[in-house]
């Protein structure tokens, strides 16, 4: 084995009213051959303490209770600050609404281990109703128009080919990342509350002088979307997801100062209002448009240190 008998993980997973799909993550954690490593719970102000009854039927864990919803930015930067403050060696962030192949960690760290220069990387991830379907492969970053895409998405496994292993950006539904990276690149960017922080952070430690690299044998399932697809009037998705998505866009192309990248996403968003408008879906075309506003024009914050 390539990495140390002193490796130790901190496996952060944030939960917000997920108390279903929290037990099965936890439930597959419990299944991972590699021993060295603790799962810390983030209970996002979750509804009827969903923290506490995890714990009971968990108690391995250690839990950790925020009074609000802090977004999947904030809960889990209290997460890493308390893994960081304890000495682990690497953390791991894992959505709460995934599960996990037994070997999934162990050929994570192998992967950084036999690439020294990578400072993060990601499993390979497929759908948990659909285990022969690719959610996500890694990401690629387009820096002319600031978009981010997402590899292997939809594709049917056995037709997806591994050609290149090296990543523009990670998804945080699953990434792997050394103390030393963290420490020296910054926490997530807590002012994105949730989307598109994980493509921000990849940037900002790819700017960093660390490569971001897929583990393409270690194998996770995802839900995609629990915490996201909510009964809605008009829809699965909750109108906060598309203000979210078109507020952060922005506000990644002001960060990085990609000036095409204004007029490409403005076209895209004014599309989707139309859509919206045609169907009535009136909420989410408001959502939109405030994102918009927001993402020009609200003023920009750094993302935080450690310490």
């Amino acid at each position: 084995m390539a990495f140390t008998s002193e490796t130790s993980v901190a496996i952060i997973l944030v939960n917000w009213n997920g108390l279903e799909f929290t037990k099965s993550c936890l439930q597959s954690l419990r299944k991972v051959d590699f021993q060295t490593f603790k799962v810390i719970l983030v209970d996002n102000g979750s509804q009827n303490q969903e923290g506490v009854t995890l714990k009971k039927a968990f108690p391995e864990i250690h839990l950790i209770e925020n009074s609000r919803n802090l977004g999947f930015a904030g809960g889990n930067n209290v997460g890493i600050g308390f893994a960081l403050e304890q000495g682990y060696s690497h953390v791991l962030l894992l959505n709460n609404d995934t599960e996990v192949e037994p070997d999934f960690l162990e050929e994570m760290l192998l992967k950084l281990a036999k690439n020294p220069h990578y400072g993060v990387v990601q499993p390979l991830i497929l759908f948990l109703h659909d285990k022969k379907k690719i959610w996500s492969a890694g990401g690629k970053w387009i820096p002319t128009l600031g978009r981010a895409i997402t590899l292997g998405d939809q594709e049917p496994l056995a037709d997806f080919r591994f050609s290149k292993t090296e990543l523009d950006w990670a998804t945080g539904c699953c990434m792997l990342l050394t103390r030393e990276t963290i420490v020296k690149a910054g926490l997530l960017h807590d002012q994105y509350f949730t989307y598109f922080e994980d493509v921000e952070w990849s940037l900002r430690i790819k700017k960093a002088g660390y490569g971001i690299g897929l583990a393409e044998k270690a194998v996770i399932y995802h839900e995609a979307g629990a915490s996201s697809k909510k009964k809605h009037s008009e829809g699965i998705l909750s109108p906060k997801v598309f203000y979210y998505h078109v507020r952060n866009q922005f506000f990644l192309i002001r960060q990085l100062g990609i000036w095409a990248g204004f007029p490409y996403h403005l076209l895209r968003f004014l599309l989707w209002m139309g859509y919206f408008m045609v169907r009535g879906r009136f909420q989410k075309l408001n959502a939109v448009a405030k994102g918009i506003r927001d993402g020009l024009f609200q003023p920009l914050k750094s993302a935080e240190k450690w310490p």
